[in-house]
């Protein structure tokens, strides 16, 4: 299974694993969502940690399936949008533990959770800009900052674990061996609450935030729309296809 969950003690682990390096096609971004979704009803799971098998924690959307029919930009949207609305408006809250790359449609699953653990070796990034595309802005200013985000959408260069935590966005940043650990013991401590209480602390929270994060991805995906349609979007995806992601 890609998406493989456990639950102990509360605390429900969710590990995407979609080899080599978790490119998420459409139908993959909404079996995260509706892992996350479901979890998130049960009596029995109080908070969820979010993590990765393999090198890279997401490095977002499958290139290679939109190369092939570029048609299919509104379905993955749909589907990118499904799964970070599902990280953010999970009834419970959702950690999510980061190592290795962390870009495009990664930031929108860590810039929609709760918290976020990252790994020494993590990079945050939106290289979406040399691929013809957009997005992931709205969730990146959670974690970064507004020059920040203009920066990693301007040259598509990604910033270090480092780098993001002196914005005061991840909770740790640690060697990778410690990270899941650590993860889980704020967890634990979270699932320790009254489960009532924290599910009505997050949509308490969610209420308070200074922009409605979906509808300001949604505003985002226009302009996302809009620029793979074009014939420029199309050659810059198929020249990272051909060059094997070396550009």
């Amino acid at each position: 299974m890609p998406v493989i969950s456990h639950i102990e003690n509360y605390v429900a682990e969710v590990c995407m694993d979609f080899p080599k390096v978790n490119a998420l096609n459409i139908r993959e971004t909404l079996e995260v969502a509706s892992a996350l979704t479901e979890l998130g009803k049960r009596d029995d799971v109080r908070v969820i940690l979010l993590t990765a098998a393999g090198k890279y924690f997401c490095v977002g959307a499958d290139v290679k399936e939109l190369n092939s029919d570029a048609t299919l930009i509104g379905a993955c949207n749909h589907g990118f949008y499904t799964m970070f609305a599902a990280v953010y408006d999970c009834q419970v809250p959702v950690i999510s533990v980061v190592q290795g790359h962390c870009l495009g449609g990664g930031i929108g699953l860590a810039g929609a959770s709760d918290m976020v653990f990252a790994a020494e070796d993590a990079l945050f990034g939106l290289p979406e800009v040399k691929v013809g595309a957009l997005g992931g802005a709205t969730h990146l200013m959670r974690l970064v900052g507004v020059q920040k985000t203009r920066y990693c959408m301007y040259t598509g260069e990604p910033l270090t674990a480092a780098e993001v935590a002196s914005h005061g966005s991840l909770h740790a940043v640690l060697p990778k061996d410690r990270l899941l650990p650590a993860a889980r013991e704020v967890a634990e401590k979270i699932a320790a609450n009254s489960p009532d209480g924290v599910r009505l602390a997050k949509e308490a929270l969610n209420g308070i935030e200074g922009k409605d994060i979906n509808k300001c991805y949604r505003w985002e995906q226009g302009f996302t729309l809009e620029l793979y349609t074009s014939p420029e979007s199309a050659a810059a995806r198929a020249a990272q296809v051909e060059s094997g992601f070396k550009k």
